[in-house]
This record gives structure tokens, C-alpha cells and sequence, in this order.
């Protein structure tokens, strides 16, 4: 019980600092305000891949991670 806790403790700080790295890049990159780059990041179906554990994409680098948003953006015509 207590592995599970820690894991999941992990695992939540690793999609805290994507989510961080994320939203800055969309920031600078993309020229968006801090608020609108939260709101796609925070409503984004990347978030939903880096909550789901089967993915393991938590594991992976922002620039890695935010080809996925990008895509995810072109698709919806956001970018």
C-alpha cells in the first residue's frame, strides 16, 4: 500500500513539472498568455495520456511530450 502511495506520489510530481515545462514552451513559443496556455494544457487529451499510468509517457522529456500537444493542437486547428 505504502509502494502504491509512492509511486503515484512520483509519478503526479513528474506530470507537475511536464505541465510546467509545457505551458512555458506554449508561452514562449507560441506567444499564448499564461492563462490560455494553462487552459489548453490543463483541458488537453495529452494531459489525459500523462494521468494514464499504460502509457508511461510521465517518463518522457517535455520536447518529446509537446510534439504530442502540438499535434493535438494542429488537429483542433489551435495552432
Amino acid at each position: 500500500m505504502e509502494m502504491e502511495n509512492k509511486e503515484e506520489t512520483a509519478k503526479r510530481y513528474l506530470i507537475e513539472c511536464l505541465a510546467r515545462d509545457l505551458v512555458v514552451m506554449l508561452v514562449d513559443d507560441y506567444g499564448m498568455g499564461l492563462e490560455k496556455a494553462l487552459d489548453l494544457f490543463y483541458n488537453s487529451e495529452t494531459l489525459k495520456k500523462l494521468e494514464d499510468s499504460n502509457t508511461g509517457l510521465y517518463y518522457q522529456g517535455p520536447v518529446y511530450v509537446m510534439d504530442f500537444l502540438q499535434e493535438e493542437l494542429r488537429a483542433k486547428g489551435e495552432q
